[in-house]
């Protein structure tokens, strides 16, 4: 299996179906080798069941079964799970029966036997049209920046589409990297302001009396320079988005003026004594913890609650790992073009890379990923992209300094989780209860550290 097959459809859930154990466990192997999260059930029954209870992107089933059939499941996914992918298999097809399986909602037809090749391919080929959904995030619209697959990200974005229904005030939180100002975008682009002005400023990057002016605006002559009126960002948006970027950054004496704005909807700009009627939807945006900014008496409570009316919190990309290789996939084929001096090919990301992209601290989160992207697309030359081109440190500690204390520990505990666990599944050639047996635990124990480090068994079952 090439290394692009390897990791083709992470974060696409599957479930198999089938009354033979051994065509059963072909298929749970061949389906998993594209990094797919791979069930099975044995029966039409069993996977009715199967579905009440998970989430499952797709659907590969035999057609002649005790019970409930493959045609009967089929009428059931398409009745109560129609998001759900189906493909159909049978060793005794007909022009008529694939014929009915289509018009009945199926994505494909196989015929057994089947070469696993042409199973691959069609599987691969319905599982980009599941990832290309991941990319854009259901929830969000058509054309999104964001890449998102199944886990607490997906779960953060759900609120977007809430949040973009109303006019209120949202507050974005989360570390520095991890897309707050993309998420501010969807916000507007999902509302019935797209199409009126997006403002946006980063409150970090100005002193008091330059960020005043931007966002207030100010008359000529105001201070030395300003030789002509200008309106500020408040003005501007005409009843757009203002979204401030980094408002941790601001002193108190500012967080009163904001305040004032957000009470009354007026501005006065710099060096006029005349106020003036402002219409605008505010987003704002945070790297630091408010709360205890409140606490410390650095930033004011009765903002905090302006503010926060509404609010998304974001995860670090260390808590989402079932992302780093969509997103690691889509840096590459995004830049390889403009980084590398091959022929025009998107390198391929080998299965010993995307481990060591996964297991890495990430302190600056998904700007940090695309930094050593292009680092690795450079030093690659073109060529395939190796573990000695991304440039981490063998240890995430040196990494780790700009955490603190509590942060660096639980980075350096989930990377030797990480390591210990996969090394046993590997051994174990993906054997749950074999593994656990190895690690001296219990299979739920081992299990339950599965999910907290989003590790998919199938990736270490033997090809």
């Amino acid at each position: 299996m090439s290394a692009t097959h390897s990791a083709k459809l992470v974060g696409v859930r599957v479930l198999v179906v089938d009354d033979e154990p051994d065509l059963r466990l072909g298929l749970e192997k061949l389906v998993g080798s594209l990094g797919a999260e791979v069930a099975t059930a044995d029966s039409g029954d069993a996977a009715a069941r199967w579905l009440t209870e998970h989430t499952v992107d797709l659907v590969i089933s035999d057609i002649r079964m005790p019970g409930m059939n493959g045609m009967e499941l089929l009428e059931h996914i398409k009745a109560y799970y129609d998001d759900t992918y189906v493909i159909l298999v049978t060793g005794f097809g007909s022009i008529d029966l694939a014929v009915r399986s289509v018009k009945a909602g199926a994505e494909h037809f196989i015929t057994k036997p089947f070469d696993n090749h042409e199973l691959l391919s069609v599987v691969g080929a319905v599982g980009n049209k599941i990832r290309q959904s991941f990319d854009c995030g259901d929830e969000l619209p058509a054309g999104s920046r964001l890449i998102v697959g199944p886990g607490p990200m997906r779960d953060a974005l759900e609120l977007v589409a809430q949040v973009a229904a109303t006019a209120l005030p949202v507050l974005i939180e989360g570390e520095t990297g991890t897309g707050k100002e993309m998420v501010a975008e969807e916000i507007h682009r999902s509302s019935d302001l797209n199409g009126k002005p997006f403002c946006a400023v980063n409150c970090a990057a100005l002193p008091d009396s330059l960020l005043e002016s931007e966002l207030f605006g100010h008359v000529r002559g105001a201070f030395t320079g300003a030789t002509d009126d200008r309106e500020g960002l408040f003005v501007q948006s005409a009843g757009g988005t203002v979204f401030l970027d980094e408002v941790s950054s601001m002193s108190l004496i500012f967080q009163g003026k904001l305040l004032r704005v957000l009470q009354n909807k007026v501005v006065r700009p710099l060096g006029s004594d005349t106020d003036r009627s402002v219409d605008f939807r505010l987003l704002a945006a945070s790297n630091q913890d408010l709360d205890k900014m409140v606490e410390k008496g650095t930033f004011r409570r009765d903002l905090l609650y302006r503010l926060r009316v509404l609010s998304i919190e974001l995860p670090p990309l260390r808590e989402r790992t079932g992302d780093v290789d969509l997103l690691a996939c889509y840096f590459v084929g995004r830049y390889s073009g403009e980084c590398a001096d091959g022929d025009g090919t998107v390198p391929e990301l080998s299965e010993d890379v995307l481990a060591r992209l996964r297991a890495a601290p990430w302190p600056g989160n998904v700007r940090e990923l695309e930094n050593v992207i292009l680092r690795a697309l450079v030093a690659s030359r073109g060529g395939p992209i190796e573990v000695s081109h991304l440039g981490l440190p063998e240890d995430g500690g040196v990494a780790d300094q700009d955490l603190g204390y509590e942060a660096a520990k639980q980075n350096a505990i989930r990377r030797f989780q990480s390591q210990y666990v996969e090394t046993a599944l590997r051994h174990a050639e993906g054997n749950i209860s074999h593994a656990a047996t190895r690690c001296g635990m219990t299979r739920a124990a081992l299990q339950r550290i599965m999910r907290s480090l989003d590790i998919d068994r199938t990736r270490f079952l033997s090809k």
